[in-house]
């Protein structure tokens, strides 16, 4: 039976730079159109981890370059260049796929904000690292001139740090909808999404911030009604006491499950965690939502109850 499915890219699927990106595209839409053949309706979220640290990195050499004319460029404005150009390159190659299959549908990119909390804790605790290493001279003077915090590296120097808050609302989710509807593969949340928070009146603010990209998946499948939420990365199936030798692939997990594992600290913090807990929200956010964590080229195969982890709610 055909579904509606989100679609989370892990960094694999995209690449680490340019030329990376538009070879890995095609075997990610080679993936993505497998599971669009059988009749489901997609929507891509992808994350931007390189891609947005490169933009990151070459505004700030431009403004070395010449301070006095050159502004530091906001993150949002980072996170919105890197939705554009990965969605250009992906969009193209999910097209050219579907044309090759004789599959009659349009693909659409959609700049995509996703709303944080204001008062979110993590923007009290910011710990994603961002951008270039510079020098103690230049960290201060930033922390002085704009309020940006940083890490320190005895050997690299200092790198700015910012939040990692959780999303609340995807802001173009009646865009999204209508093009689901109306027979269009969409690529949305790029990055997670642009961070906005609600400022005076209707007025959204961008937010210095990097949402993790399987929440925001996982917050779009909920909006969105989705049926699955499929969260591709660089392993077939979930482990627990990975790289040991009591590793242990595990076929199912239930919402009890994942909340005692990562008690236990099996999943690790910038990886897998974030992935089971954003898989075991969605799976517990209705009765009939499943979630799955796969690799990249067995999204088919998963779907279809073969292979990966699938996770369910509780009650279910």
């Amino acid at each position: 039976m055909a579904k509606r499915i989100v679609v989370a890219l892990g960094g694999n699927a995209l690449g680490a730079n340019l030329p990376e990106q538009m070879e890995a595209v095609k075997t990610t839409s080679k993936a993505i159109v497998d599971l669009i053949e059988e009749g489901n309706e997609v929507v891509v979220v992808h994350g931007n981890g390189p891609q947005v640290g490169m933009i990151a990195n070459a505004m700030a050499e431009l403004t070395r370059s010449n301070p006095q004319k050159y502004i530091p460029c906001p993150l949002s404005v980072c996170g919105a260049m890197s939705q554009g150009y990965i969605g250009y390159d992906l969009q193209n190659a999910l097209r050219e796929e579907m044309l090759d299959r004789n599959i009659d549908k349009g693909v659409a990119t959609v700049l995509t904000q996703v709303e944080v909390a204001a008062d979110d804790p993590a923007f009290a605790d910011p710990v994603k690292p961002i951008g270039p290493w510079m020098s103690e001279a230049e960290a201060k003077e930033l922390e002085a001139d704009r309020g940006y915090q940083f890490i320190h590296d005895e050997k690299q120097g200092f790198r700015r740090v910012v939040a990692s808050p959780k999303p609340v609302n995807i802001v173009e989710l009646d865009t999204i909808k209508s093009l689901v509807e109306s027979n269009h593969v969409v690529i949305s949340c790029g990055g997670g999404g642009i961070p906005v928070t609600k400022v005076q009146g209707n007025h959204l603010k961008g937010a210095a911030a990097v949402i993790d990209k399987d929440f925001a998946a996982e917050k779009l499948a909920e909006q969105l009604d989705a049926d699955a939420l499929i969260i591709l990365t660089a392993v077939e199936k979930v482990a627990i006491g990975f790289g040991t030798d009591h590793e242990q692939w595990l076929d199912t997990l239930t919402a009890a499950d994942v909340k005692r594992l990562s008690e236990a600290n099996e999943f690790g913090r910038g990886s897998m965690l974030p992935k089971v807990q954003a898989a075991s929200t969605f799976a517990e956010s209705k009765p009939g939502r499943t979630a799955l964590i796969t690799l990249l080229e067995k999204a088919r195969d998963g779907l279809a109850g073969k292979t990966g982890t699938t996770f369910t709610g509780d009650a279910e």
